[in-house]
């Protein structure tokens, strides 16, 4: 049985994608074939498997530890290894890149939040990306306060169009149009 199958065979019974990891790798097989293998039955595509893998080999899969297999599968899993893409419909590409053009109108984002964002794009969860970001402030020196807000208000409108949008995206499209519109009028500073 190639490590693909078994790894097929293994998440189907209901282990997640790092016990998957860490069974494969104690039972002696190499951890970047390991990984691979969970990859590609979970479906993500060859090449992706590829550039994630090269993300982070050198560091967690070159040289593992003596039993570090679960440590390393959580810590693949939680650097987003395992994620399956979600092919994205044109509107949330739109939304995407609306969310890029904000996300360079911070002025500077930390790298666990920006890790964290590009996992919803991965995953098409949009929403939480939203949620996320407009919780977020544009930096005061660095920042650009008046195209943040309202490409915000613009990924917003468009999130609020799908069918059964998350209510709490009602709120924080009105707090996105408060914020614009404190930043087009002539008493904002």
């Amino acid at each position: 049985m190639n490590l693909s199958t078994l790894a097929r065979h293994t998440l189907s019974r209901g282990a997640t994608p790092a016990a998957t990891y860490a069974l494969l790798t104690r039972l002696g097989h190499q951890p970047l074939p390991v990984a691979r293998a969970v990859c590609l039955a979970l479906d993500i595509p060859h090449a992706e498997t590829t550039r994630r893998l090269a993300d982070c080999h050198d560091a967690l899969l070159a040289d593992p530890r003596p039993n570090s297999e679960n440590d390393t599968g959580e810590l693949l899993e939680a650097l987003g290894v395992f994620d399956i893409p979600k092919p994205l419909t044109p509107t949330e590409l739109t939304v995407v890149d609306l969310f890029l053009i904000a996300i360079d109108a911070i002025g500077g984002i930390r790298p666990g939040h920006q890790h964290g964002l590009q996992r919803w794009f991965t995953t098409g969860n949009l929403t939480a990306a939203y949620l996320s970001l407009t919780a977020t402030h544009p930096l005061p020196r660095t920042g650009d306060p008046t195209t943040y807000w309202t490409t915000l208000t613009t990924a917003g409108e468009l999130l609020t169009t799908t069918p059964n949008p998350d209510p709490r995206l009602k709120y924080a499209l009105t707090h996105c149009r408060t914020q614009a519109t404190k930043r087009r009028s002539p008493q904002a500073g």
